[in-house]
């Protein structure tokens, strides 16, 4: 990866720009006008230090993609954003990253393609290297404009730029990605030297016309319920002929590697755990009719439990305030059914011989392969011992008051399933943009009466396919797609089955007495949805593409949340209140709130205190305060 060293003086008041933005320095950037000139600065270096530094380096991807985004997307167990905590560390970090580095790089290559093209000293896929890094600055403006809102669109040139509404920048982006896929040239041919600098698609010339239109598909549907003739036009337009991300080939991903650079795996920071969310739990409990024993061998399914069957009700270790409909209940077994990506995704507890069991951290990996641990008194006498080898069990976040005290299983690695170790030691691709999600964008579309190429339901049973053939579970599709059982927020697979779910009478057993019961279940209430249904065509879109997108993609999720409300997220327990988010509290949990959710990263410190006029405006265009649950222009209010 180049260091960028010399360029002419033009370019040079971009990164002055960029400084205004950061307390760091530049120590990579030694500039001098007079040593090197426009013709010697090529376009390609800049695009691809844009897109190698936006993988996020250790430092900020557990910062932002883990702490941040999988917390709030709910892709993990993690009591940050969702119980109102940010960091203002963390957030300087990745916006100084962001506006110094990757955004600046991006400008300084389009930069450099207007000027040779002035000069007339353009190479002759100069213009397409210009489309690329257009629509790769549209990407990273869209993430920019989700996590923090306002941002300057014409920013980077060498003024002190002004904030811009978040409507005006997604009004930027999509102009910016129609226009550049419209003058990608695809009878272009790059030298294979140059082909080496793009770590995602190899300068193929029609697959970033592809990425071009899915993204505007994407972020056109961002405005689908606030601006809906904007998102119809746009979408419509972009899907039009086809040309759009359909397969793996397709798809927008970059190696990663181990070590310690901005290759480094997001998820290979040994101390954080991975654990399965509530959130995707109970989207994946019951759902898809396929059997756990037909995933795994006869020596693991003997644990597993009947379909009725709640689990071991501990109702002084266990918390009950929280609207997750498996609170309570600690699982002694294996799920009847469960969603086949579940086990291929999140390792059981116990299943030591597996090669996907992650065992992080290395410096104790007794606390991940231990599953023997105990409930308490208060005097610290044991209660009961529980071994969680083989079981399935998935702790609601929040404040867990005295009985987190007590109980010495619900926090403990080796108790809970965990994310696969593929994932975890740098071997995998990260994807930024997967042809299901563009399928799962057609069929919301669909669902809208938009016109596209291809019907809602193709679309949908498309997006599951394509997940299944990504996780080599394709065998079970067929009896996937025809399944009408619900999973624990309401929710069903096959398209045609709309019915809501009714409550069902399930079992349990009292933890302290072994004396069996019975409950009568309901499912969750999710009145921030509109649609205010659990089993509707749109439900069952965003189910699927939630799971489909995990773990790679918890910024998207949260925002379909934000957007949608939808699926169904549970509220952080609150045995205690909590602090940064006291608009729950014992006598609501049990109700969804947009309040109750993170809508956004508060702006760092570094900009009101270095550019305060600049904070003063973009607070201005936030129309509410600086805060965590102020919701942006595109999402519910």
């Amino acid at each position: 990866m180049l260091h960028i060293k010399h360029f002419k003086k033009s370019v040079f008041l971009l990164v002055i720009t960029a400084l205004m933005f950061s307390c760091s320095e530049f120590e990579d950037i030694n500039i001098d006008p007079k040593a090197a000139n426009t013709e010697q600065v090529q376009i390609e270096y800049f695009i691809n230090n844009s897109i190698i530094g936006a993988q996020q380096n250790p430092h900020i991807a557990e910062r932002i993609f883990v702490l941040y985004w999988k917390a709030a997307g709910r892709m993990d167990r993690i009591n940050t954003l969702p119980v109102g905590s940010s960091n203002d560390g963390w957030s300087s970090d990745y916006f100084n990253s962001y506006s110094s580095k990757w955004l600046t790089n991006i400008n300084v290559a389009i930069q450099i393609a207007d000027e040779k093209e002035a000069l007339g000293t353009a190479k002759s896929y100069a213009n397409n290297l210009k489309q690329f890094a257009r629509i790769w600055r549209a990407y990273l403006m869209s993430e920019m404009a989700d996590n923090f809102g306002p941002m300057p669109v014409d920013g980077f040139k060498g003024v002190n730029p002004d904030f811009n509404s978040v409507k005006d920048v997604y009004y930027f982006m999509l102009k910016e990605l129609k226009e550049a896929v419209s003058e990608i040239d695809e009878t272009v041919e790059f030298l294979d030297r140059v082909k080496k600098l793009d770590p995602a698609f190899a300068y193929d010339n029609l697959k970033w016309k592809k990425y071009g239109n899915s993204l505007r598909m994407r972020l056109a549907m961002r405005l689908s319920e606030v601006d809906a003739n904007k998102a119809k036009t746009e979408f419509e337009n972009a899907a039009k002929d086809g040309v759009y991300i359909t397969s793996w080939d397709d798809t927008f991903k970059i190696q990663e590697k181990g070590g310690w650079d901005d290759l480094t795996g997001v998820m290979t920071r040994q101390w954080n755990n991975q654990y399965l969310s509530p959130t995707l739990n109970n989207l994946m409990i019951g759902l898809g009719g396929i059997l756990s024993e037909d995933q795994l061998s006869p020596e693991i399914s003997v644990n597993i439990k009947p379909e009725n069957y709640l689990g071991k009700r501990y109702a002084d270790h266990f918390t009950t305030l929280t609207n997750d409909p498996s609170a309570g209940y600690w699982f002694d077994g294996l799920q009847n059914v469960i969603d086949p990506r579940a086990y291929k995704a999140y390792i059981i507890p116990g299943d030591l011989d597996n090669p996907e069991f992650n065992r992080y951290p290395s410096w104790s990996t007794g606390n991940v392969t231990k599953t023997v641990r105990n409930l308490i008194d208060d005097e610290e006498n044991v209660i009961e011992e529980i071994d969680a080898a083989f079981t399935w069990n998935v702790p609601s976040i929040g404040d867990w008051g005295e009985k987190g005290a007590i109980n010495k299983v619900y926090s403990w690695p080796g108790a809970q399933a965990r994310l696969a170790n593929k994932f975890r030691d740098g071997s995998s691709q990260r994807i930024f943009f997967a042809s299901w999600e563009t399928y799962f964008l057609l069929a919301e579309a669909g669902i809208r009466g938009w016109t596209v190429p291809i019907s809602a339901e193709a679309a949908y049973e498309a997006g599951i396919a394509q997940s299944f053939e990504y996780w080599d579970i394709s065998s079970h599709l067929s009896a996937y797609l025809g399944s009408e059982g619900y999973n624990r927020a309401g929710t069903s697979v096959s398209w045609s089955h709309t019915s809501e779910p009714s409550s069902v009478i399930m079992d349990y057993i009292d933890g302290y007495t072994d004396v069996p019961g019975t409950i009568n279940f309901t499912y969750p209430e999710n009145p921030i949805y509109k649609g205010n249904k659990k089993n509707d065509l749109l439900s069952k879109v965003i189910t699927q593409k939630f799971i489909a997108q995990t773990p790679w993609l918890p910024l998207e999720t949260w925002s379909d949340h934000r957007r949608l409300g939808l699926p169904f997220f549970e509220n952080p327990a609150v045995e205690n209140s909590l602090p940064n988010m006291p608009a729950l509290n014992s006598g609501n949990y049990m109700t969804n709130k947009v309040g109750f959710f993170p809508q956004r990263l508060k702006y760092p410190s570094n900009l009101e205190n270095n550019v305060p006029a600049g904070y003063q405006q973009a607070v201005e265009l936030l129309g509410k305060p600086d805060d965590v649950f102020t919701p942006l222009w595109w999402a519910q209010q």
